[in-house]
């Protein structure tokens, strides 16, 4: 039987892609297609990049330069409108608006119009091809730390990365300095003691902010499964984001000691994304390992793996190397020494007030 279904591909082919594999065949450079066309070079390549569109008259010249019917050059680029103008569709649609509402984000839309409008001005960009290019090429950079099963929307991604980069403009940082960075983390380990975000959050931001490093908490929107992210915004300022997705101490901390991994183990590498269904690269892993022996350091592993399945002992363990008795179980689950249902109660378990 027949596939009837029409073909809806996931991209945009520009006519511009044909245009260069032509050129590449006949070894012409883009200023020698202009010349031909009567163009100059800046409106060839405008025409190239899909942002001039190709009329009857555009049509016969191409006919006339590289061959291929009118038909075709006209047939070429109706589809290509079309099919960017539904993934364009298709990418406001995946936004979580509502969300991006309640969140205080965005200001609530008259009619679809005013919503894209408040949408463009939210991303800083001036039109919906742009906004969706500019973050399907970030998409190209994240080393995404998910499986397929757990895969966040690429738009309710983008929004969440987007108000991060929003709330660190807020910040003023001091220029970046590892060693620094390196120091403020004891300190910061200490706060994995306080159970009040209200108290320890003003003093973690501060602390970072004088070694470059802008950390903000943004609430996870609907179809966003990041917990962290991690990006250098400059060469003098780096963005920590983190999302109390998990909501107990033990996930939030490590979360936090695995990015401040990333920024000192691989600097202005990449950009690294944390979620669920972790992928196991060589990076992931040094982030991890450097996360695990910030909050439980190297002489007390072994103790820690001793540990019996009685609370009051970690609680003890705890306050003998200065955590968090939640930090302890989570490590404790982590190294299956105890089951990730045990000990829970002693993990705290944070409240995301608006």
């Amino acid at each position: 039987m027949p596939n009837t279904q029409a073909f809806r591909p996931n991209w945009a082919s520009a006519p511009g892609d044909t245009i260069v594999d032509v050129l590449k065949q006949r070894d012409l450079s883009v200023i020698e297609f202009a010349q031909r066309m009567g163009q100059t070079r800046e409106d060839a390549v405008e025409l190239i990049q899909g942002r001039t569109a190709i009329t009857i008259a555009v049509a016969r010249q191409l006919e006339r330069v590289l061959g291929g019917s009118v038909e075709f050059w006209m047939s070429r680029d109706f589809q290509y409108r079309e099919d960017a103008a539904r993934l364009d569709d298709e990418w406001l649609e995946g936004l979580p608006l509502g969300d991006m509402v309640s969140f205080g984000w965005l200001k609530p839309a008259r009619d679809r119009a005013d919503q894209v409008a408040t949408v463009l001005q939210f991303f800083n960009v001036p039109s919906t091809r742009l906004l969706r290019e500019s973050y399907a090429d970030l998409q190209e950079m994240v080393v995404f730390r998910t499986s397929p099963a757990f895969e966040s929307q690429p738009a309710a991604l983008a929004a969440w990365l987007r108000q991060g980069e929003i709330q660190a403009e807020t910040i003023t940082c001091d220029p970046w300095d590892t060693e620094r960075f390196q120091e403020r983390l004891s300190k910061i380990r200490a706060l994995t003691r306080n159970k009040d975000p209200k108290r320890f959050l003003p003093v973690l931001e501060k602390l970072c902010a004088e070694s470059c490093v802008a950390v903000v908490v943004v609430r996870a929107p609907a179809g966003c499964r990041a917990s962290g992210a991690t990006r250098f915004l400059s060469r003098d300022k780096a963005l920590l984001m983190l999302s109390f997705r998990y909501l107990t101490d033990d996930q939030f901390w490590f979360t936090f000691f695995h990015e401040a991994g990333h920024l000192l183990l691989h600097g202005e590498r990449g950009f690294f994304l944390e979620g669920e269904g972790r992928a196991l690269t060589t990076e992931e892993k040094e982030a991890s390992a450097f996360a695990a022996r910030t909050l439980i350091p190297p002489e007390f592993q072994d103790a820690l793996l001793r540990l019996p399945l009685d609370g009051r002992e970690v609680v003890r363990f705890a306050v003998r190397i200065g955590v968090a008795a939640g930090v302890v179980v989570g490590q404790m689950q982590h190294h299956k020494t105890i089951r990730h249902n045990q000990l829970n109660r002693l993990k705290r378990h944070f409240q995301w007030e608006d």
